[in-house]
């Protein structure tokens, strides 16, 4: 239930602005004080007040403030192989490991992210609905490597802009099939569903800008492991583009690899791992860069091919 606090403007504000004179009748910041007037929860004598408009001593004055924030509880449950890269007081990031989802969602009663932390005794943001507490951004449940997740409440606000800005670097690490040309460039085609499938994802002419950035880092005789730099990040990105280019992830049966291929690899799902994160840390704007190492199965399908 929100709290109203009413009372007669004291004298010794006549005169004063509204976001000053209640600054420092209530003991808020100017700036709190200036959203509340914003949303109408400022009202002298019965008519809503800007927060530039002047106080009158003796006018009744009815400050009406925000519900407090519920601490909210999600289901503490333990994730194997999940591991921490680095934590402070705003933000955690984790090794996810395949197999695992940010989030709970419709369809998916598994393992998360979240519930991985709160059994770690993590406390994350809040913010947002309440089964996708301090996500700022999301990896597929297929895909492993470095994610991270906001503690307080000023880490999501900011690493939620950081992410829309694209002032994020996101680089992954994937293992496609043949050799890319050229060896180095950029796949720039819009991606949205794929005609008649809502889980799948294609290159449509409707759909939105994608851009992604690659390098080779190694070449084998099957398949390139290279280098991605997001520039956008659209669900199933570098899946979708580079299918499109006829070089899917090694082990992506939905968009087309081999089979075989993903057999004599050991690959139970595709080839493609959240290689490091970097960021201006939301406290205090230090870069940061996070590393995650490849987990067993993608190292093993590494070692097949240098093997042969």
């Amino acid at each position: 239930m929100r709290e109203t606090r009413s009372m007669p403007v004291p004298d010794g504000l006549d005169g004063m602005r509204v976001d000053a004179g209640l600054s420092r009748l209530l003991g808020l910041s100017r700036t709190a004080v200036a959203a509340l007037a914003e949303d109408g929860s400022v009202q002298l004598d019965g008519i809503a007040a800007g927060k530039s408009d002047r106080l009158n001593a003796g006018s009744w004055l009815e400050v009406e403030f925000p519900e407090p924030k519920r601490e909210l509880t999600v289901e503490a449950t333990p994730v194997d192989g999940m591991k921490i890269l680095y934590a402070d007081d705003d933000v955690v990031a984790v090794d996810k490991p395949v197999g695992v989802a940010a989030h709970t969602g419709v369809g998916w009663s598994g393992p998360t992210v979240v519930g991985g932390l709160a059994a770690m005794g993590y406390r994350i943001s809040t913010s947002g609905a309440h089964e996708r507490q301090g996500i700022v951004h999301r990896l597929d449940v297929g895909t492993s490597g470095v994610m991270v997740v906001a503690q307080s409440e000023n880490a999501y606000s900011v690493l939620k802009r950081a992410f829309k800005a694209r002032t994020v670097d996101k680089r992954y690490h994937a293992l496609v099939q043949g050799h890319p040309d050229p060896s180095s460039g950029t796949i720039d085609a819009p991606i949205g569903r794929a005609r008649g499938n809502d889980w799948k994802f294609a290159v449509t002419a409707d759909g939105r800008p994608s851009v992604t950035h690659y390098d080779t880092v190694e070449a084998f005789q099957s398949a390139s492991l290279l280098d991605i730099h997001l520039e956008t990040g659209r669900t199933h990105q570098i899946r979708v583009h580079f299918s499109a280019v006829r070089h899917p992830c090694c082990g992506d049966l939905t968009y087309g690899a081999d089979p075989r291929l993903a057999e004599r690899l050991g690959l139970q799902r595709q080839w493609l791992h959240a290689r490091q994160l970097g960021f201006n840390h939301p406290a205090d704007g230090r870069w940061i860069e996070i590393t995650s190492e490849y987990p067993a199965d993608l190292e093993h399908a590494l070692d097949v091919l240098r093997s042969t």
